[in-house]
């Protein structure tokens, strides 16, 4: 999972208090003084989405990540794709997990939840979005039979690296990947 797109600022913030009340579709999260709404992504035109995983990817094109949220979107028990918004609802952030039945690097159990990708725009950067975003990518995973929620960071991305931690996710390995044509 990476945490913002080449060039950005880390996106995570240590906690604050919070309490969640579901409502339909949506949850909305109180911290005062602000107040936000998490929702689940439910088309391929839900405010905020393609922008923000082109923040988050920016290597991909419109069209790419289109396919990409489609595919998502019709797989609704492995995939959960959430937006956050502000009282205006305006996008704020999202994150994007998966139920992965596949090995996941450094986890005991099978399946796992696994975060792959959380943007959170810099004007609400460092006021608990992301961790909020992780629980409810958590519990969604939990409901799902997951015993773990994994991620991953790039192994220059520090600041990465540090916001997990802080989330309580320890490290478990380090990988260089490699290919070659056939």
């Amino acid at each position: 999972m990476a945490l913002a797109g080449k060039g950005m600022t880390p996106i995570f913030t240590l906690p604050r208090a919070v309490s969640i009340q579901l409502r339909a579709a949506a949850i909305t999260v109180c911290s005062m003084p602000m107040k936000s709404v998490i929702e689940r992504c439910s088309s391929l035109d839900q405010p905020g989405w393609l922008d923000f995983r082109l923040a988050l990817w920016p290597d991909a094109t419109a069209e790419e990540h289109r396919g990409y949220m489609a595919i998502s979107l019709a797989q609704p028990e492995r995939f959960l794709q959430l937006m956050i918004y502000d009282e205006q609802k305006q996008p704020i952030g999202f994150i994007e997990g998966s139920i992965r039945n596949d090995y996941v690097n450094g986890t005991e159990t099978s399946p796992v939840g696994f975060v792959e990708g959380v943007y959170v725009t810099p004007a609400w950067r460092r006021r608990g979005i992301a961790r909020r975003l992780f629980a409810a990518i958590g519990d969604w995973a939990r409901a799902r039979g997951c015993r773990e929620l994994a991620s991953d960071a790039l192994l220059e991305n520090q600041a990465s690296q540090h916001a997990h931690r802080a989330l309580g996710f320890r490290e478990t390995e380090r990988v260089v990947y490699f290919t070659r044509p056939l």
